[in-house]
């Protein structure tokens, strides 16, 4: 299986460009649940050690329906496939620039959560037009014990993915904390899940995100996101970024056409605006930053004991 992996601030990206199951040729939001329900073993021995690493995206290469694009991709995880990823998007765009797929300037890739463009400024630097992003629910409090508060506030929004948007956080989002950030925003998201909230359709919350003020001038603020497999995103969060622009601009807070700069846990950063979408969101822009780090072959020994990856 040929893959190539890269970072976007941190965060570790798969892309799979051979090897992978045949999914069909329908929708890739169909294609995409059959892959969860019908191959979890393919992407888990992927993603999970020892091929794996703690927080890596995989990135499926397939066919895409739309002729407009260059390619169509599933994004996936050890614990979920997911609709879109803002920071997959970013490093599987500058893979397709490293393997001569696609030159600087503009090009949409379609994903199951839709089609989104991508702009390739240089050899590392992707400007994501992500879908159209929205708030569905403000202020929504748990009744879940969080740093010696017995409840938390936060705003259930799309960005491609489900998030739960915690702001300010009742802990501190340090590098530090992260054991203590990780272990609450289990507790939030099983909060969520025993209350019954969930996105459109039963979708499930499984990305929750705490903010925290900025260090450095220029920057709107610091984020913590823990993602459906129990890792903290190390990049900001594109989805996540998408999420909290809609809850900015639902607010007031934020003018469409603004830019700020968004960081992460680790100090990596994204810029975000974004433009007033056509069903009452908004749709958000994200530039980031990726380097390729690899390009290998994964063998599949049968008489390997952890073939199939280990995910504990």
């Amino acid at each position: 299986m040929h893959v190539i992996d890269s970072h976007t601030g941190g965060e570790p990206t798969r892309v799979i460009l051979d090897g992978g199951p045949d999914l069909g040729n329908g929708p890739l939001a169909d294609r995409a649940q059959k892959l969860a329900r019908q191959h979890q073993a393919f992407y888990r021995s992927i993603m999970c050690e020892p091929r794996g690493q703690e927080a890596m995206v995989g990135a499926l290469l397939v066919e895409p329906v739309d002729p407009e694009c260059v390619t169509g991709v599933i994004y996936f995880d050890a614990h979920a496939v997911l609709g879109m990823c803002g920071h997959g998007t970013i490093g599987l765009t500058v893979t397709l620039a490293h393997l001569g797929r696609i030159d600087p300037g503009r090009h949409k890739i379609e994903t199951p959560a839709g089609v989104v463009g991508v702009t390739l400024s240089d050899p590392n630097t992707v400007t994501v037009t992500n879908i159209e992003s929205r708030r569905t629910r403000a202020s929504v409090e748990l009744d879940v014990r969080v740093n010696g508060a017995d409840h938390v506030r936060g705003d259930v929004a799309y960005g491609g993915n489900w998030f739960y948007l915690i702001d300010p956080s009742p802990i501190a989002v340090e590098p530090d904390n992260l054991s203590q950030l990780s272990a609450s925003a289990r507790a939030v998201r099983a909060a969520l899940q025993a209350r019954g909230i969930t996105g459109d359709g039963g979708a499930p919350i499984d990305h929750i995100i705490f903010y925290g003020p900025a260090q450095d001038d220029g920057v709107h603020g610091r984020n913590f996101v823990l993602c459906p497999d129990d890792a903290y995103d190390r990049s900001p969060c594109g989805t996540g970024c998408s999420a909290r622009l809609a809850c900015l601009a639902a607010d007031g807070r934020l003018a469409p056409g603004a830019e700020i700069v968004q960081e992460s846990i680790i100090g990596s950063t994204y810029r975000l605006s974004y433009q007033s979408g056509r069903n009452g969101g908004v749709i958000p822009s994200i530039t980031g930053k990726a380097y390729v780090m690899a390009e290998s072959r994964l063998i599949f020994d049968p008489h390997d004991p952890f073939r199939d990856g280990i995910c504990l």
